[in-house]
């Protein structure tokens, strides 16, 4: 008996290492601006969902359409929490906890924009470190997930969607090159 592969032409392995190469060909064309954006989004709501836990008077959550826009102040059990949980050493707790509310609440929106991608994603990436090595050393596989796209971020830049691009064209007197067809991986 011959295999159904050797009846058909065109069938086996160098179909299959054909059609492996095709799908990568599709996947090498993703473009880095959506990879990015995807990555500013997801990374930004998880650290600002998270800065939301430690605050109170001001809460903004766009897919429950939670809003309230008031003076944020930290919720009573923030300081607790590092004082009694996170236990930082060097800092503290009171301290801290500012920190990272402040930290939590700026950085995000920063990567939600595009401004300041870069140096946002270094700052969060130093949050994560923290939080890896001095709170939670067991959660690695978690704040791995977090370094990788924070390390994307810090080390290919925004992508085309974002207010560091605009100013890039702007400053180099492209105009709105910056959000225009060329694709810029600054």
């Amino acid at each position: 008996m011959t295999s159904d592969s050797a009846v058909r032409p065109g069938a086996g392995p160098g179909r299959l290492v054909a059609r492996a190469a095709a799908a990568i060909a599709v996947l090498e064309h993703i473009p880095h601006s959506l990879i990015a954006l995807l990555g500013r989004v997801s990374i930004a709501t998880l650290f600002w969902n998270s800065g939301q836990t430690k605050v109170e008077g001001f809460a903004v959550d766009l897919l429950s359409g939670r809003i309230d826009i008031g003076w944020p102040r930290l919720a009573d059990s923030t300081v607790a929490l590092f004082r009694d949980e996170y236990r930082l050493p060097l800092v503290a707790p009171e301290l801290a906890a500012y920190g990272a509310a402040m930290a939590e609440h700026l950085f995000p929106v920063m990567l939600l924009i595009g401004l300041g991608t870069r140096f946002a994603a270094l700052a969060l990436l130093v949050m994560t470190a923290v939080i890896q090595f001095l709170v939670y050393p067991e959660a690695w596989p978690v704040h791995g997930t977090w370094a990788t796209i924070l390390l994307y971020l810090a080390a290919t830049g925004p992508g085309r969607l974002s207010l560091d691009q605009w100013i890039k064209g702007w400053a180099t007197g492209r105009g709105h090159a910056g959000l225009g067809g060329q694709d810029w991986t600054g």
